[in-house]
């Protein structure tokens, strides 16, 4: 592949660019990184995903000297963070194509509400997988416009020139992100489901990755894959990879998370070690089993988050497989300014102290090994941990706190949104 200096638009910090992303391989000649962008902004940092015969197996943050970087520079750069001994053998392409040759149909979700340009983004990318049969379903969640419908009609008719995936359109009335998703459930029975945002972009291997991953743990409920940043032009976006992004250190290795695996990561806690709901797989009938995902959690709740997660947890502790495939790969936008990302922030924590209530209130049980796991936790909130470990001089330590007051917000949040949620659903008394 042709490696792919990802432009730092549409946001951008005046006279600088905090850092530039770059997509290269290993197997193709490496890039020239300027130290100037074509605006006269300054680039003072490169973060390089690395790939080698289009497999992801690392990524670096590099600084840029005035003078920029050589692919030589780079070349450097990377034997010293990732030895060639310690690079995987091309083998994996061959195993691909012959997943490819028998792939299952994927049905790939996209939940939205009044974002055509990051929707019309998104469905360009997920049209572009190379991969043989698919579908696409979008979901308009609580539309106050037609966009959402125009942008999924445009796509659906590129989809029947292309003639490999068909995309379609369904409403759901009741707003909140696990509304949506449970809509989908309902619109794809029997389906594998591949869960993608309307902020990011699928890789070009994303669904082949997928099937591949699924073919080589057939006791795999879910797939999970890794989320990297699709820029970071703003001092905000890079503090969000400070932060842990949404990779929160799983890197680039493969894993399985089951009850075999229990001894050495608990599906309780540390979270999310298994995957974030922007990239997220699962085979047919899985989410059913858990019922569904909680709507009283999740993006439009005073809850604000974490289904996802509250999902993948509800998976392992029914005894369900959870395997990791990095090479699953999707980019995402992060939010551009401080406000926004202190208010993820927010979200964040407030979204999976919620998620734990709801855990509890339907299993109360799970409250002793919670507490075990309880000092384990607030050494890493407050005593530092891996995450905070990470964070450069730079790194705005506001943010922290509010992280530190969505987690305690959370329970009450979640009450909140259980109450809200049943007078939607009174409001809402006949909808399906």
């Amino acid at each position: 592949m042709n490696p792919r200096i990802l432009p730092p638009t549409p946001v951008t910090t005046p006279g600088r660019v905090p850092a530039t992303v770059v997509d290269l391989d290993l197997a193709s000649r490496l890039p020239d990184v300027l130290g100037v962008d074509e605006h006269g902004r300054r680039v003072e940092r490169a973060w390089l995903l690395v790939r080698q015969f289009t497999q992801p197996i690392g990524a670096l943050l590099l600084d840029v000297p005035p003078q920029g970087l050589t692919g030589t520079d780079l070349a450097a750069a990377i034997d010293r963070e990732i030895p060639p001994a310690a690079r995987p053998e091309p083998g994996y392409l061959a195993r691909r194509a012959e997943v490819l040759a028998d792939a299952p149909p994927i049905t790939v979700v996209v939940c939205t509400r009044e974002r055509p340009d990051g929707l019309t983004r998104t469905l360009d990318s997920v049209l572009d997988q190379q991969y043989p049969r698919f579908r696409v379903l979008v979901v308009d969640n609580a539309p106050v416009s037609d966009d959402t419908a125009r942008v999924a009609a445009e796509a659906a008719d590129r989809a029947a020139v292309d003639g490999r995936a068909e995309v379609d359109y369904v409403r759901e009335p009741r707003p909140g992100l696990s509304h949506a998703r449970n809509r989908a459930l309902r619109a794809a029975p029997g389906e594998i489901l591949a869960w993608i945002d309307d902020d990011e972009i699928a890789d070009p291997h994303w669904l082949a990755e997928v099937a591949r991953a699924f073919a080589d743990h057939p006791q795999a409920d879910v797939v999970t894959g890794a989320i990297v940043p699709a820029q970071l032009a703003t001092d905000a976006q890079l503090w969000f990879e400070q932060y842990g992004g949404h990779s929160k250190g799983r890197g680039f290795t493969p894993d399985v998370f089951s009850p075999a695996t229990a001894h050495r990561q608990s599906p309780l806690y540390p979270l999310p070690p298994f995957g974030a709901g922007g990239n997220m797989v699962f085979r047919p009938g899985v989410l059913e089993h858990i019922g569904g995902f909680d709507t009283a959690l999740g993006a439009g709740t005073p809850a604000m988050g974490s289904e996802d997660t509250l999902a993948l947890m509800q998976v392992l502790l029914a005894g369900g497989t959870v395997a990791y495939q990095p090479s699953a790969l999707v980019w995402h936008h992060h939010r551009p300014d401080l406000a926004s990302l202190r208010n993820q922030l927010v979200g964040y924590g407030t979204g999976l102290t919620a998620a734990y209530t709801s855990l509890l209130l339907r299993e109360p049980g799970l409250i002793r090994p919670l507490l075990r796991l309880a000092p384990t936790a607030l050494r890493d909130t407050f005593g530092g941990g891996d995450r905070l470990a990470g964070l450069q001089a730079d790194f705005p330590r506001e943010l922290i706190g509010a992280n530190r007051r969505g987690l305690a917000r959370g329970p009450f949040a979640y009450l909140r949104s259980r109450l809200a949620d049943r007078r939607l659903r009174r409001r809402h008394r006949g909808t399906p």
